[in-house]
């Protein structure tokens, strides 16, 4: 009996001893982890702040350059309707001038698409002849 009873408390007083060392050093050592993943992890949003301001920063400057080409275009517009009132030798010219000028600034309006013809929705197989073979038929595709 006293042998069976040093089976059974022998592993009982290991495990509650190896529990409590577990708990202590748990107890003991709770920054080593989560320090290391909280430093991952300001790393991380420290790179998606920067990158954000990156994508905000490229797209100001992205407007800023559409906007001093839109400028640009409407300087040589100015310029170029400025030089047909002034050059042209007669009204006719001028007036030829900036019709032609005012034309390539204005799009021509798009073509629109034609709707299909029918209106059946299209098959997903290959129609046949009422007395041909059906492409499952295993004469199908072969030379008589």
């Amino acid at each position: 009996m006293e042998h069976s009873l040093l089976v059974w408390l022998l592993p009982t007083l290991a495990l509650v001893a190896g529990v409590a060392i577990g708990f202590l050093i748990a107890r003991l050592l709770p920054n080593a982890a989560p320090n290391r993943t909280q430093r991952q992890l300001d790393d991380i949003q420290e790179r998606f702040d920067s990158y954000q301001n990156e994508v905000v920063t490229h797209f100001n400057s992205t407007a800023s350059l559409v906007h001093k080409l839109t400028q640009s275009y409407q300087d040589v517009q100015d310029h170029l309707a400025e030089g047909a009132n002034r050059l042209a030798l007669d009204e006719l010219t001028r007036q030829r001038l900036l019709a032609a000028l005012h034309a390539d600034s204005v799009q021509a309006p798009r073509e629109r698409l034609t709707p299909p013809r029918s209106q059946e929705a299209p098959k997903d197989y290959a129609p046949k002849t009422p007395n041909a073979p059906g492409m499952l038929d295993e004469h199908y595709g072969l030379k008589k």
